[in-house]
């Protein structure tokens, strides 16, 4: 009910500020940007819509998939050993405790990370690097399957579709509302005759204003990353009950190469780059997430 609502929030507030865009861009172009756009006006918006979340809910969709297929990870059962069942057995625990079903748990090889996806929290997937499996002790590696397990069950993979797929209805809805307006007014004529508008300067400024306005919303995205990675963090040590088994696994993270992910999967790691306090970071740096455990007041068990 919380996704549904927030689902319909954040398009209500898409719907409100699209409104208001539209005022002020026929306030500066002297122009009724409505009039211009003309019967297309809601064939754009319903095109902005579809297509702005089309592409962010398939490969949400198809995102275990396409995690097992681009670093390789295999699916366990526990069967495998020793090191595998208490993998497959802490999983089950942290998933309890956070009240979702057993996510599928997977090892891939490569450097010390891990994360979590899938489009549903009930039907997720949990996977690690063999080198963290290896370098970390195992009240450590407790820890970072709770902060997984914390983005499994805050349902953190689909917000980050829905904020995405805004973003993409926005870009598409402003640049091409705002290239018509712009190409109509630079070409000097009518936009109803036939070949009316500048389709050379129409492509030219709606490619601009995709990069641009694209530029930007990967801020708001990347903004929330770093959100949810503190939330994560303190998800895990609610999970154990205390900071300090998060704290000494950033803590061995950084003392550590972190596994560089896939660009679809790069987001959803512990760790990414050596990462600094910037706008441009998906985490925050780790002596920040830190910091911010070390300021929790210790949870209840």
């Amino acid at each position: 009910m919380k996704r549904t609502l927030l689902f319909l929030a954040t398009n209500l507030a898409m719907l409100a500020t699209l409104g208001l865009i539209t005022a002020l861009l026929s306030a500066l172009l002297g122009q009724d940007l409505a009039a211009l756009v003309g019967r297309d006006w809601a064939f754009l918006a319903i095109f902005a819509f579809v297509y702005g979340f089309l592409g962010a809910c398939i490969s949400l969709l198809l995102s275990k998939t396409i995690a097992k297929m681009s670093c390789g990870a295999r699916t366990i059962d526990g069967s495998e050993g020793p090191a595998e069942r208490w993998l497959v057995d802490t999983v089950a625990s942290l998933a309890a405790s956070a009240g979702v079903k057993t996510p599928e748990v997977a090892v891939y090889k490569g450097s010390a990370n891990a994360f979590a996806t899938g489009a549903f929290r009930n039907a997720a997937l949990v996977a690690v690097s063999t080198d963290i499996m290896r370098q970390m002790t195992r009240e450590e590696l407790r820890a970072v399957l709770g902060h997984e397990m914390s983005h499994v069950a805050n349902g953190d993979m689909v917000t980050m579709t829905m904020i995405q797929g805004v973003l993409n209805a926005f870009v598409l809805f402003i640049s091409r509302a705002a290239a018509g307006a712009l190409a109509t007014a630079l070409s000097g004529r009518n936009r109803d005759r036939r070949g009316g508008m500048d389709y050379g300067a129409y492509r030219a400024i709606a490619m601009f204003l995709d990069m641009a306005l694209g530029l930007l919303a990967s801020l708001v995205v990347l903004a929330y990353s770093r959100r949810r990675e503190y939330a994560a963090d303190a998800g895990s040590a609610r999970l154990l009950g205390s900071p300090r088994p998060m704290i000494d696994a950033l803590k061995r993270l950084g003392r550590l190469q972190p596994g560089v992910l896939p660009g679809s999967l790069r987001a959803m790691g512990i760790a990414g780059r050596r990462e600094s306090a910037s706008v441009w970071s998906s985490h925050p740096s780790l002596g920040d997430r830190i910091r911010a455990l070390e300021n929790m007041v210790c949870p209840a068990a």
